[in-house]
């Protein structure tokens, strides 16, 4: 138990002054002074509907930890959002904001010498910042899940966002008009929150919770609901106990709870962004756990459990209603490591006591599940020497080889027109290089290709390579993805030109180069990699120039 707060400093020194003047100007009093001091993390922004109700959440959160005896001090960060920010730069923005929202918080929080911090999560980087700002500054922290959004109807069917990025490519290839895709936009969204499906951001909010950072029973949820706000009360009243528990991170992120994390990814078929935002909580943790190969050696062990959309024809509410990501961890018990501790004080073990499934249907016993089969694919080879991943559709029989001529493209605008203007053939492997972490910089999102393939009609006849990183909501066709190293790192993919024979074969977690050394070796001699420049300017540049490779989790190099 602690008895000091490290945010408070001896009456009469230069730090209690400046702090008492400031922070009386504010309205506080010489008691709020002495209380706990609880960052609430807060990404509001007017850009994206994932983040339109946080100011509402933050005020909720304040007004908990004040009942709890604490000080709330609400900081602010960036918010992308891989629907709106993912505009600018290639997609840059994107995955190179988790690590600028991890800074932020490390300015603001250990600037200030705070005392805990409750983390306002919604949209897809979020989530994995928060976890790893918590990791890295070890404070105690509680990451509260903000909800997902409610979804809309269109001609008599329910509609969501992912109808919405799949109509992209339909609407390029003439399967859906203008005039269609203009009255589905309008009803996709009715209400704030991040995506509907189990994409990244779900994903993510329920990997929390499984890690023990969110308080039990609060993923996923919908956003602006009675147990949204239940939960985000239950987390303001606990930071503050945690303080005085000295209940930090690091106690709870550890090599069990995330080998627990990575079941759960597995049972929910979850983003495979999910990786390596888990690689990248474990380095900021300084846990030595080697996430990548948690999912190679658990992915045989692990069935699917849950097959929300994309990956089935359940939805988001059906899960949350059937017991959540608390109820999947109890079909799962047996399988995972009951001592891993959670924010609520209890270890996993004792909050599974007595949760009951309420729809075996949606949330699968161990004995009956939706597949056997794993559906995050970690995959290596001549082509991807560290790693790359596949993601698989539990309930969709498809090919587990495939073999054919590479067309490369080293823009995604670029092989999306190839697409449209019928250059891709059934057969080809589009190898779509120069996306990765360096590459970009910050990591291009390739999901468009694989829509332009989907409403060609192609997805089933055409495979995809890329160093690139995929939607969370993505399913569709046989697509390596993260291909490590990659091409701005001097990984093969760079070495690959049209024409080239490539083999990807699921079942033996292979995806290769069928080209001699010999003659990788002179196509090597011929780049100038350390010549190469970027085109960046400012954060992008930065990034570029520190991020750590894939198999640490893209995080910066701190030196």
């Amino acid at each position: 138990m602690r008895t000091g707060l490290r945010s408070n400093f001896p009456v009469g020194s230069p730090q209690w002054a400046k702090r008492r003047a400031q922070w009386l100007a504010l309205g506080l009093s010489d008691e709020d002074l002495q209380k706990p001091k609880i960052a609430v993390v807060n990404s509001s922004s007017d850009l994206a509907i994932c983040y339109a109700h946080l100011d509402q959440v933050a005020a909720r959160a304040k007004a908990a930890i004040r009942a709890a005896g604490g000080l709330p001090l609400e900081v602010r960060t960036v918010a992308p959002s891989d629907l709106i920010t993912s505009a600018g730069h290639k997609g840059g923005y994107i995955l190179s904001a988790r690590d600028l929202i991890v800074n932020d918080i490390e300015a603001a929080v250990e600037g200030a010498l705070l005392d805990g911090m409750l983390c306002l999560s919604s949209c897809d980087k979020t989530v994995p910042a928060h976890l790893m700002a918590a990791a890295r500054l070890n404070i105690p922290t509680v990451v509260v899940a903000c909800g997902y959004q409610t979804s809309g109807s269109y001609r008599g069917r329910p509609l969501d966002v992912e109808d919405i990025m799949a109509g992209a490519g339909h609407l390029a290839t003439g399967r859906l008009t203008v005039e269609e895709m203009w009255e589905m936009s309008a009803c996709a969204i009715t209400g704030p929150g991040v995506c509907a499906g189990m994409g990244t951001a779900n994903s993510m909010h329920i990997v929390s919770e499984a890690l023990g950072m969110a308080m039990p029973k609060s993923t996923p949820v919908q956003a602006l609901s009675a147990r949204m706000w239940e939960a985000v009360e239950w987390a303001g009243r606990r930071i503050v106990e945690m303080v005085w528990e000295d209940l930090t991170p690091r106690q709870i992120l550890t090599p069990a709870a995330f080998a627990n994390a990575v079941r759960v990814v597995l049972a929910i078929s979850g983003s495979i962004n999910c990786v390596k935002h888990l690689q990248a909580i474990a380095r900021e943790a300084e846990c030595e756990v080697d996430i990548y190969d948690l999912f190679r050696r658990l992915a045989d062990q692990v069935p699917v459990l849950a097959a929300v959309r994309p990956n089935g024809e359940h939805r988001i509410e059906d899960f949350e209603q059937a017991g959540g990501a608390i109820g999947l961890m109890k079909q799962l018990e047996p399988l995972l490591e009951g001592q891993a501790m959670t924010v609520a004080g209890q270890r996993l073990g004792e909050l599974l006591q007595d949760v009951k499934v309420r729809d075996p249907e949606v949330i699968r016993p161990l004995g009956r599940p939706f597949a056997r089969r794993p559906s995050i694919v970690l995959v290596s080879g001549s082509l991807a020497p560290h790693s790359a991943i596949i993601k698989l559709s539990p309930s969709e029989e498809r090919a587990v080889r495939f073999e054919g001529q590479a067309i490369v493209y080293e823009a995604l605008a670029d092989a999306v027109a190839g697409v449209q203007r019928g250059e891709v053939k059934p057969g080809h492997v589009v190898v779509l290089r120069g996306l990765g972490p360096k590459g970009t910089p910050g990591m291009g999102v390739s999901s468009a290709l694989v829509f332009a393939l989907e409403g060609a009609g192609l997805s089933a006849e055409v495979a995809i390579v890329t160093d690139g990183q995929l939607s969370g909501l993505v399913n569709r066709g046989i697509v390596v993805g993260e291909v490590s190293p990659e091409a701005a790192d001097g990984g093969p993919i760079g070495l690959v030109e049209n024409g080239d024979r490539i083999a990807i074969d699921i079942e033996r977690r292979r995806v290769d180069l069928a080209v001699p050394e010999e003659e990788l070796r002179r196509r090597r001699e011929r780049l100038d990699l350390a010549g190469a420049t970027s085109e960046e300017r400012g954060w992008l540049a930065i990034y570029r120039r520190i991020v750590r490779p894939l198999s640490d989790g893209a995080v910066l190099d701190r030196g």
